[in-house]
């Protein structure tokens, strides 16, 4: 409300002859127990005033009220000066403000942001954290473009690396010629097959590497370096295992601290291991064939990949996400180099005997970070920085978000931090979406071990669900059976949809989807079910846009309903500050519950005149838009009845 901060301005000019600034007012919504809809923050004006908050905050309501024909009235908490809008006010927001067509369509603000996500291996197909980061990245697209901005939409793809050789030789020793074709499977659902079978094999293959080690102490299957390192891993588990003979049982702090260094110790040895394993040695053969641009391997590699792009594009229109530009890691990962030898003369980075180069980041609270081996392969963060420098090109963005899992904090840290370092352009525009894990009732889910919660079930399970509650009330008797399924589909994603985006991105959650189908409670469906309740009011009230009924006076639940309303653009602006769908979700269920309140409260199709019915239409109606325009900010579809 920036007449009121220009009138407040105004206040402390004339009532206490100082100037300030527009910033120097702090209004914010007014509390729920009292009276009134804005409330200023009077403590700052004191030193201007020379009197206590109550009388400052008294003497600026006094002069609002004289000169502001919208403030109707002013009430004093401590330092808080509580106004109350004049009903008239609101009438004319909801007329000329709301119901316009450009209502919070904000305009381009000149500023061009890349959104990065999705971001799969093609060594298996989607699950439910993919779910989670493709929403967020999806959503904080849809919103940052709404408060103004030019966004790219951006799909960085592992599709190369130690992961994929897995799944394709796996398909080799036990595919038999299988195809999607053949099987009748998603191409990415039968490459991810085929990556559980080689960890099945490979578990099989360590049982006897780890019982040479363990058993007979016969390391001849290892190269001398790995030697060394499961002598000294044996030996400080033979010494850790001595102290806790030595350690009383009460002491089970102490205890648990030994146990723990066994178990770092015998993780060593048992990753040193696994690549000594047959399987491994072959998949190292055929990643080192990979990279040598080895016939045989690369048709394969393009066969399989294939397979899971065509399963990805099913999963992704079935999630109702997309993208503008696709990055490959192949045609990334030797990005990099260049910005090595850039920083090297900078002297932003160093070399270290063994001809490896590294960044010292002990001063900004960091660590000693490697940027490139010694025999001058890359690193991740190698190629993150090259693949950085590469999108900034295409596309010279103000902004850039990686849309990443909490567990990549420090990697981006140090990543963004180094590019500044550099100097890169752009690189103060970088951020990194930290976002919790997704859990289930029945625990963590394990991608090698095939436990993992695949995307394109738990959507089926959504829509089966879907299905069960709405055909319990026998209100979709009439419909046809494509709009069944059309509905079953939108209520289904609605509710996965909603439950995920409603949660802060940096809280890990727990997703629940017997909980979140609920018609009742904080969930899609309830937003859904409102707003095709308000299709259905206006439908059978014949309602007219454009009717603008004379009315002065409003019921609480209506200045309430229009008040929330008006709050909408600011909802956006600030869910694009945080890059918080959150924040949408949350207020779009606000003013679904607003509403329905208002809903059981005031008649509508038989309010007292037709004034008041034209009125209340009017509000409907603009409610069912703020709706639908905030759960499309969510990528959620709002049926037009259930």
């Amino acid at each position: 409300m920036d007449f009121i901060i220009e009138a407040a301005v105004k206040a402390v000019k004339q009532l206490y002859q100082t100037d300030i600034e527009p910033a120097a007012v702090s209004i914010q919504e007014t509390r729920k127990e009292f009276e009134g809809q804005v409330t200023i923050v009077t403590f700052p004006f004191t030193k201007f005033s020379r009197k206590g908050p109550e009388q400052t905050g008294t003497e600026i309501g006094e002069y609002l009220k004289n000169e502001l024909k919208e403030v109707a009235s002013f009430n004093v908490i401590k330092g808080f000066l509580n106004l109350s809008i004049s009903d008239e006010y609101w009438i004319s927001q909801l007329y000329n403000t709301i119901t316009a067509d450009d209502f919070a369509i904000a305009k381009p603000n000149g500023q061009k942001v890349m959104v990065e996500y999705s971001s799969p291996n093609t060594n298996k197909p989607l699950h439910l954290g993919h779910i989670r980061n493709n929403l967020l990245g999806y959503s904080v697209a849809e919103i940052l473009a709404a408060d103004g901005y030019e966004v790219i939409k951006t799909n960085l793809v592992n599709d190369r690396g130690i992961h994929i050789c897995k799944s394709m030789l796996a398909w080799q020793m036990f595919g038999n010629g299988e195809t999607p074709e053949s099987s009748g499977l998603k191409g990415d659902h039968l490459v991810g097959k085929y990556y559980v079978l080689f960890d099945k094999e490979l578990r099989e293959q360590l049982k006897p590497v780890l019982h040479e080690v363990y058993e007979k102490h016969n390391l001849s299957a290892f190269k001398e370096n790995q030697k060394v390192k499961i002598e000294e891993a044996l030996a400080t588990i033979a010494k850790v295992k001595e102290k806790r003979a030595q350690v009383e049982e009460a002491n089970q702090k102490v205890i648990g601290e030994l146990d723990e260094k066994i178990g770092a110790e015998e993780d060593k040895i048992k990753e040193i291991a696994k690549n000594a394993t047959p399987i491994m040695l072959e998949t190292q053969q055929m990643l080192q064939k990979w990279e040598a641009g080895d016939e045989e391997v690369m048709n394969l590699w393009r066969t399989m990949n294939g397979w899971v792009y065509a399963g990805f594009a099913e999963t992704y229109k079935q999630l109702g996400v997309n993208f503008d530009k696709y990055y490959y890691e192949s045609n990334t990962y030797l990005l990099g180099k260049d910005i090595i030898e850039e920083g090297l003369a900078k002297g932003v980075f160093f070399k270290k005997a063994d001809n490896s180069v590294w960044i010292d980041l002990t001063s900004d609270g960091l660590d000693e970070k490697l940027v490139l081996r010694g025999d001058g392969t890359s690193v991740y963060i190698t190629q993150d920085m090259g693949t950085a420098q590469l999108k900034y090109n295409d596309y010279h963005m103000d902004k850039s978000i990686y849309v990443v899992g909490n567990e990549q904090d420090y990697h981006f840290k140090v990543l963004f931090l180094i590019l500044q370092k550099l100097g890169k352009t752009g690189s103060e525009g970088l951020f990194h979406l930290s976002y919790g894990m997704v859990d289930l009732p029945s625990g963590k889910m394990k991608s090698r071990e095939g436990t993992v919660v695949d995307a394109d079930d738990l959507m089926a399970e959504m829509k089966t669900t879907a299905k069960t509650e709405i055909d319990k009330n026998g209100k979709v008797d009439e419909f046809s059976e494509a709009e069944k399924m059309q509905l079953y589909h939108t209520v289904g994603m609605g509710a996965l949809k909603y439950f995920l985006l409603k949660v802060d991105p940096k809280k890990r959650l727990l997703f629940d989807p017997n909980e979140s189908i609920e018609i009742h409670g904080h969930t899609g469906p309830y937003i859904q079910y409102t707003h095709a309740r308000i299709k259905s009011v206006l439908s059978l009230g014949d309602y007219q846009p454009g009717i603008k009924p004379v009315l002065t006076e409003l019921a609480d639940v209506e200045r309430d309903l229009i008040v929330l309303l008006d709050k909408y653009p600011d909802a956006v602006k600030e869910a694009a500050k945080g890059y918080s769908p959150a924040i949408i979700a949350n207020y779009v269920y606000e003013l679904a519950k607003t509403y329905n309140k208002f809903y059981h409260e005031k008649p509508i199709l038989k309010a007292e005149d037709e004034d008041s019915k034209q009125f209340r239409l009017q509000l409907s109606a603009s409610s069912a838009k703020v709706i639908n325009k905030g759960m499309k900010l969510l990528g959620i579809e709002v049926p037009e009845r259930m």
